[in-house]
């Protein structure tokens, strides 16, 4: 498998419109978190150095850093939601001649399908992340590109909403109910709290533009 975290986005776009199976919905969805992370980092780093702003610089250094961090990490998730896939399909090449590997497979299957939901969970997990960063750097950063930060407050928000549908099919396949109902209740407090935050963003946006 290609190292996602190496391909230009001509590269990226090509591999995702292809038959491939992946890069699919999971790295496009930790894609495009870790570009809405991009952007929040941006807004810091044209907030910084301006005597205008002095009073939020140490608040647009731990912004910048850690919207940098956030962006690594949803690359690499990008990675390992191709991987995790990849794997996952390969469970059901397993041997179920008797009922030993029929077993073996079955038990193998409702691992991988764990750790296919919980890819896409940590996705949309970081992009909330990557969301309340960039409500704060539009309301705390430079307004002449409080845009820019609510670009990134969108872009979050429809990589957690991405991320929670891709939790989502992968639980559909999950035998172990207390399971299921543990991530599904994360997945409610994520949609709650992104859907939350990016009223908060937008609502900010629009009165400064006004």
């Amino acid at each position: 498998m290609d190292n996602l975290m190496k391909l230009s986005c001509e590269e990226f776009l090509e591999k995702l419109a292809s038959k491939e199976p992946v890069p699919g919905g999971g790295g496009a969805a930790a894609l495009g978190g870790a570009i809405s992370a991009a952007l929040a980092s941006m807004v810091a780093n044209l907030t910084l150095g301006k005597e205008k702003f002095l009073s939020v610089e140490s608040e647009m250094l731990r912004l910048a850093a850690a919207s940098e961090y956030l962006r690594q990490e949803l690359l690499q998730l990008a990675q390992e939601d191709a991987s995790v896939f990849e794997a996952f399909m390969n469970c059901y090449k397993m041997p179920k001649a008797t009922d030993a590997e029929k077993a073996l497979r079955q038990a193998k299957i409702q691992e991988a399908a764990k750790m296919a939901a919980e890819i896409p969970l940590k996705i949309g997990e970081k992009s909330l992340a990557v969301l309340l960063l960039a409500a704060e750097a539009a309301e705390l950063g430079n307004p002449a590109v409080i845009t820019d930060a609510a670009v990134a407050a969108l872009m979050a928000r429809a990589a957690v909403r991405s991320a929670v549908y891709n939790v989502k099919i992968n639980l559909n396949l999950i035998n172990d109910r207390d399971y299921c109902s543990v991530v599904s209740g994360r997945i409610t407090a994520l949609e709650q709290e992104a859907l939350a935050a990016e009223k908060n963003v937008l609502e900010h946006t629009d009165k400064v533009l006004a």
